[in-house]
Order: structure tokens, then C-alpha cells, then sequence
């Protein structure tokens, strides 16, 4: 089976190229990220809502969250002993410019950007230490991607994750390729990506490493994506069901009952499918829609009138461990989770040689 072999991005040493997926509301924060930072890996706080527990949360959540982030990412750094801290942000966020400036300050070392293409992301990060990450799920959004980031900046992605089908939360795929399982698969997809990046590896004069996500459980998974020619995997699904994960118990507790009918597509109101365990919660949904009581007008557009259900909302209860009134996204593979583990137990079998 192929190994992972440490990464080295400008100054930047990844020693194990096992990405920590970035999973919120507040599933992944500095004592996971931390966490896997010290053990080689790149840990990834999520910086959805990070101030949901902040007393001014629903009074001002935008002071509340740029405050817990800064308080996130240096407790991060305390824990990962020398290690890699990248931060999820999805463009779809209101105030997406403000947290991606937040976190530059506040020291992260990389910003890993999807659900939407962050075509200003290079605009609003201007040192180089910074590694810009975004999500793809295509070569096609790849190849749009660089091409913006060079004419406007110059600069090209430092990594390209490539999210494949199996993955948990926001999807890039339809509804329907999704559900009657025509999507295609992690592997070609990261084999496209490769070839249409080679173009722009030639401008920049320097790889530009593929990190494959979305279904990857074991250490088969592992030398599958390399073989198609990754550099490095992203897991998220995995990480949730560790001692050191953010997530209240009862969350955890819900993957590891979860059989394999309980993980489902369902549609976000973000606009986009998504993967997640059938609860009480999703069934309410799928009924009609979930009345929205308060709103701090986190997502662009959304209108709190309209929308099936406040999905910043339903992500708190869960985290928070009411995981029967609340949204449990997962991954294809949540259901294969049977107890609950440490962040070292699962790099030492992910990059145990066979």
C-alpha cells in the first residue's frame, strides 16, 4: 500500500498529510484541532458560529464570533506543540471578508475555503505564510479557481482539497447525482483535478498538492486516493467519534448508533444537498417547514420568512447534545463508527505499513 509522506508548502512542514475536516457548528474547535496539529496532521478549527455560546451571541454575533475565534485559534496553538491550524470558512457566510481577516490576525496558518467558489479569498490574504486552501469538487471548479486567483493576484492555491460524493455536510454535487448514486467517484475525480492542474503548476513553478476527502475510513481508503494521485486525505466523519472532539457526547453517541439507513441526503437550506443522520429533527423537515424564531443573518441570501428551517439553529442543538431536535451532518461512513477513540489511535492505523 502506498504511505503518506510529509508535505512541505513554502515554510510550512505537513510531517503527516492527514487533514482534520473543519465540521461546525462547533464540533471542531481548538481541542480537536489542537489535537490532531500535535499528532502531524493539519488540524481544522470550523468557523461557523464560533461564538455560539458567547453571552452577546444574539445580541451582536459578529463581535461574538470574531472574539471566540481569535480565543479559539490561540488555544489551538497551544496544543498543537509546533503544529499545522488551518480554519474552515464557508463563502456562503455573511461577513466572510471580516473572519477570513480575523483569522490571518489571530494567527492561523492556513484558510481552507468551500461551499461556494472564494474567488477574493487571495485579495483579502496578502502573506504569503497564509496557505490558501479551496474545496473542489470538480476540475472544472478547479481549473475557475486558479484561473481567477492568477489574473487577479497572481497567486494559485497553495493545496486544492478535492471533496469527493461520500462526504458529510454541504455537498457539490446535485441532489440527484447524489441520491441515485451517479455522482462521480472520489477517485476520478481526483485523477481530473491532477491533470488540470499541471497547467498551472508550470506558472507557479511548484506542485500543487491534491488532499482527497469524503468517504475515506480506513487505511485501504488511503492508498486508493494516492494511488489516483493525492498527496494527502481530509477525514472529518472519523475525527467526530474521538475523545478529543469538541462535540458534546450525546453528539458523538449518535454516530456510533447510527445504521446504515440513518444517513441520509437531505436538502440544506443553504441551497445545497447534504449529508446527514435521519433524527426526530430531519423527519419534522421533511414534513413541512420549521418555523424561525430568532435570526442573526448568518447566511446569504436567506430569508428567515421563507427558509425550511434555521440551519445555524438545528447545528447548536445538536452540538449542544440535543441531537433529537437538532442536525447531525455525517459522512457516508458514520454508521461504520462503533466506539469512540483517540485522535493518535486513528493516525497510527491510518498510516500503519502494510
Amino acid at each position: 500500500m502506498k504511505q503518506l509522506e510529509s508535505l512541505q508548502i513554502g515554510n510550512k512542514t505537513i510531517r503527516i498529510p492527514i487533514f482534520q475536516g473543519g465540521m461546525g457548528v462547533g464540533v471542531s474547535l481548538s481541542n480537536l484541532a489542537g489535537a490532531v496539529a500535535a499528532a502531524g496532521g493539519v488540524g481544522t478549527l470550523s468557523g461557523v458560529y464560533m461564538g455560539y455560546r458567547e453571552p452577546d451571541f444574539y445580541t451582536d454575533p459578529m463581535t461574538a464570533n470574531l472574539r471566540a475565534m481569535d480565543e479559539q485559534i490561540k488555544r489551538a496553538r497551544q496544543l498543537a506543540d509546533g503544529g499545522i491550524l488551518a480554519i474552515n470558512l464557508m463563502v456562503a457566510m455573511n461577513h466572510y471578508d471580516d473572519m477570513v481577516k480575523q483569522a490571518v490576525a489571530s494567527g492561523i496558518d492556513m484558510i481552507v475555503s468551500g461551499a461556494g467558489l472564494p474567488l477574493n479569498l487571495p485579495k483579502l490574504v496578502t502573506d504569503p505564510d497564509v496557505l490558501l486552501v479551496p474545496i473542489v469538487s470538480s476540475a472544472r471548479a478547479a481549473g475557475l479557481i486558479c484561473r481567477s486567483w492568477f489574473r487577479s493576484s497572481g497567486r494559485l492555491p497553495d493545496l486544492v482539497v478535492v471533496e469527493g460524493p461520500l462526504a458529510g455536510g454541504h455537498l457539490g454535487f446535485s441532489p440527484e447525482e447524489l441520491k441515485e448514486g451517479v455522482a462521480a467517484t472520489l477517485t476520478d475525480i481526483v485523477s481530473a483535478v491532477k491533470d488540470s492542474l499541471k497547467e498551472w503548476e508550470e506558472k507557479a513553478g511548484r506542485p500543487i498538492p491534491i488532499i482527497a476527502a469524503g468517504g475515506i475510513y480506513d487505511r485501504r481508503d488511503v492508498s486508493q486516493v494516492l494511488e489516483a494521485g493525492a498527496d494527502g486525505v481530509q477525514l472529518g466523519t472519523r475525527f467526530v467519534a474521538t475523545k478529543e472532539c469538541d462535540a458534546d457526547p450525546a453528539f458523538k453517541q449518535a454516530y456510533i448508533k447510527a445504521e446504515p439507513d440513518d444517513v441520509r441526503i437531505i436538502q440544506s437550506p443553504v441551497g445545497m444537498p447534504g449529508r446527514a443522520i435521519r433524527n426526530d429533527f430531519v423527519k419534522a423537515s421533511e414534513t413541512g417547514r420549521i418555523p424561525v424564531t430568532r435570526c442573526t443573518r448568518c447566511l446569504a441570501p436567506c430569508d428567515p420568512k421563507t427558509t425550511p428551517y434555521c440551519i445555524s439553529e438545528a447545528l447548536m442543538r445538536s452540538v449542544k447534545g440535543e441531537v433529537d431536535q437538532g442536525l447531525i451532518f455525517c459522512g457516508a461512513n458514520a454508521w461504520r463508527i462503533e466506539q469512540i477513540v483517540t485522535v493518535q489511535e486513528i493516525f497510527a492505523e491510518l498510516t500503519e505499513k502494510k
